[in-house]
């Protein structure tokens, strides 16, 4: 079947475009659906707004079935003809279709939650989601959720109405998959995609990607061929379990003859890594894949061209990790399997001092995990390895978590990517993995085993933390906003069919 081509002319946000037709399609002039996404600016605006000002967090169940119904019209909207709502043993998720009678049929991943937020660290009110000025890169918009998924996920259904508003039909069949747990580990996404008609509509698809706002400060944009998986849990020492410590909160003169749950379990946590910090536990680096020659290839073009001050200055750092270079930190990133503590809670924690021995302490960690990892492994690995060193009884309550997914740089819908990026004049850089998690493993993995990423132009920052945001017009020439994020929509749609 002969290959739509696309050419891409000019240097501004995404340029025009001129398409050759084919064999039994008609001709397609983009130019017209580019026409539409300015027009309809304001609109795409309102629509990202409307949707950040809708707090669903998974994690406070707060908001779930509004943000569900939320965006289950905005689907609508856009088109999807088949939207309907997936229960789960947990939050719902959402499953949608959309024939357009074209030959190919292309996957997409959306989330409807978001992290929590703390009005107090806000410089604007995280669910007012105001258009802020940011210095040196232009308007945004900043709220929870912004660039973290609502943002490229809002921007992509405005490319949708575009190509409708332009008299256009989509190029590609469209099958999405929606959940409202993401953000605390995805434990019941698997039921959604398992589901018999999910799984058949799914095997139709050449692949499946997540919208996402892909350039950095330093105005690059980074290709991952996979993520890491992940586990969430909490770590709970309490006289309940251990037998031991009081049964309540008791005056703290006691310690010297109460055991403390609170320090059985700061010692149990010391154990889970070595002095440098690296993880401590017992067999977890036994099924780590060597990373390959072409993977420190990709790592040593990604240190050559990625701003290592660009990146400090974004972490709010000044060192590495064991005083790793800028390419060993890239590595390790991509490649180390990590142990992090997320929070600590035991006792009193408000004004001034409380002289108590608590009788509770938790734990809440994180284990990024990279392949050939499996979650269920590893946390085999953690019970047996506290279980060894007298700490078996502290609870362990896994909240969430997944495998580690890979996609090849040879696939469709990578080739696809590249294309577009450097159509606007980006040569994307290629790493082996990104340090965070989605559960791509479902579509990577058995039985469907498709190619999953992410795709798309746009900037945002400050995801899970205070004052996130979503660039909407940029200052920066080389930096792209929503229209331009919008047009790269569009074009990865037409080099997808």
């Amino acid at each position: 079947m002969m290959r739509r081509r696309v050419f891409l002319q000019g240097a501004a946000a995404a340029g025009a475009v001129a398409l050759l037709p084919r064999r039994g399609m008609a001709a397609v002039t983009p130019k017209e659906i580019y026409t539409q996404v300015e027009k309809r600016h304001a609109e795409a605006l309102a629509r990202l707004q409307a949707w950040v000002r809708q707090p669903s967090i998974a994690a406070e169940n707060r908001g779930m079935t509004e943000g569900r119904d939320l965006t289950m019209r905005l689907l609508r909207e856009a088109g999807f003809t088949k939207v309907e709502s997936v229960a789960t043993s947990g939050h719902p998720g959402i499953f949608a279709t959309l024939d357009a009678g074209a030959p190919r049929t292309i996957g997409l991943y959306f989330m409807y939650d978001v992290k929590q937020a703390d009005p107090k660290e806000w410089s604007s009110p995280p669910w007012d989601a105001a258009v802020v000025d940011m210095p040196r890169l232009g308007k945004a918009v900043m709220g929870r959720g912004a660039v973290n998924q609502k943002g490229p996920q809002s921007a992509f259904l405005s490319a949708m109405h575009a190509i409708r508003g332009a008299g256009k039909k989509l190029p590609v069949n469209l099958v999405l998959v929606a959940e409202g747990e993401e953000e605390i580990g995805s434990p019941h996404f698997a039921q959604i995609v398992s589901r018999p008609n999910v799984q058949a509509a799914l095997k139709r698809c050449e692949g499946i990607f997540m919208p996402s706002a892909g350039q950095g400060l330093d105005r690059t944009v980074t290709i991952a061929l996979g993520a890491k998986g992940v586990i969430e849990l909490e770590l709970v020492a309490s006289a309940d379990t251990w037998g031991r410590g009081p049964k309540k909160d008791v005056h703290s003169s006691n310690r010297a003859r109460v055991d403390s749950p609170a320090w059985h379990l700061v010692q149990a946590l010391s154990t889970l890594v070595t002095p440098a910090g690296d993880p401590g536990i017992d067999g977890l680096f036994d099924k780590v894949r060597p990373i390959s020659e072409r993977e420190r290839g990709y790592l040593d073009d990604a240190a050559r061209r990625i701003d290592e001050k660009v990146a400090k200055q974004s972490l709010g750092v000044e060192r590495w990790a064991r005083d790793a270079s800028w390419r060993q930190a890239l590595e390790d990133l991509a490649a180390r399997p990590t142990v992090n503590i997320e929070g600590l809670v035991s006792g009193y924690t408000g004004p001034g001092g409380m002289t108590i021995l608590p009788h509770r302490a938790a734990a809440k960690l994180d284990l990024r995990l990279v392949p050939d990892m499996t979650a269920s492994d590893t946390l085999a690995k953690l019970k047996a390895h506290l279980a060894k060193r007298g700490f078996g009884d502290l609870a362990v309550n896994m909240t969430g978590g997944y495998d580690p997914n890979t996609t090849s740089p040879d696939a469709r819908l990578t080739v696809a990517e590249i294309k577009v990026y450097e159509r606007a004049g980006i040569k994307p850089i290629l790493v082996p993995r990104s340090g965070g998690s989605w559960p791509g493993y479902v579509f990577t993995g058995e039985p469907l085993k498709l190619p999953a990423g992410h795709f798309g132009l746009g900037h945002g920052q400050r995801a899970h933390a205070p004052d996130e945001y979503y660039l909407i017009e940029s200052s920066d020439g080389k930096l792209f906003g929503l229209d331009a994020a919008v047009r790269s929509f569009v074009d990865y749609l037409y080099e997808l069919a």
